[in-house]
């Protein structure tokens, strides 16, 4: 398989385009320090509200074609029309089960020498975490345990209920419970940390759990 660019679904290889270099670099943490006279250590308020932020990610993906001018003009033309200034989906062939989400800006240029052109996608306000393109989703009938797994990406689960369900979930030794109606919710108190979740559910009609995992 040659490598490409899926963007919003639409591949970069079947607009004309041959995938050159893209570049990932992991996202840098929001951090602040502050140095107090007299210390040996600053202080550091990277986790300040109990856990890490990160800064956006900034990433930038290089294309090229072979062509005249007026060719160059028409593939530049198409890319720019799509994604240019838009906030669009970006995935790699490389892991198909991951994808970016940012403003994407187009900076092509072409060689009249040569005949090769080339474009460059940028991203600098990328979202920190790469999201998964398949949601979790976990059922119990009735009342049971369930078991919500998830990645790096702290993440609120949508819960729909088809009759009235209590939830009881422990985070950090301390335990919370809360009792639904028939519907749809999110309880922000519910917040899945990295790995396996333990959620206990009384009630007699169905409870579904639907997040979208994610990792740096």
């Amino acid at each position: 398989m040659k490598p490409d660019v899926t963007i919003n679904g639409v591949s970069m290889l079947s607009l004309g385009w041959l995938r050159e270099t893209v570049n990932f670099p992991t996202p840098q943490s929001q951090s602040n320090t502050i140095v107090v006279p007299g210390r040996n250590s600053p202080i550091r308020y990277t986790e300040a509200l109990g856990r890490v932020a990160y800064q956006p990610r900034a990433f930038d993906m290089t294309f090229s074609m072979l062509g005249d001018r007026a060719d160059f003009d028409r593939l530049v033309s198409t890319v720019v029309n799509r994604f240019a200034g838009k906030l669009c989906r970006v995935t790699l062939t490389e892991d198909q089960t991951l994808y970016a989400v940012g403003t994407l800006e187009a900076a092509p240029s072409y060689d009249p020498l040569t005949g090769k052109g080339s474009l460059v996608l940028s991203c600098t306000d990328g979202d920190a975490f790469l999201y998964y393109v398949e949601e979790t989703v976990e059922s119990i009938t009735g009342s049971g345990t369930v078991i919500l797994h998830n990645d790096y990406m702290p993440v609120v689960p949508v819960i729909t209920a088809t009759a009235e369900t209590t939830l009881r979930w422990a985070i950090d030794g301390e335990s919370f419970h809360k009792t639904v109606s028939a519907g749809t919710w999110e309880i922000p108190e519910l917040e899945l940390r990295h790995g396996d979740n333990t959620v206990s559910v009384t009630g007699e009609g169905t409870a579904t759990f639907t997040y979208r995992q994610g990792r740096l």
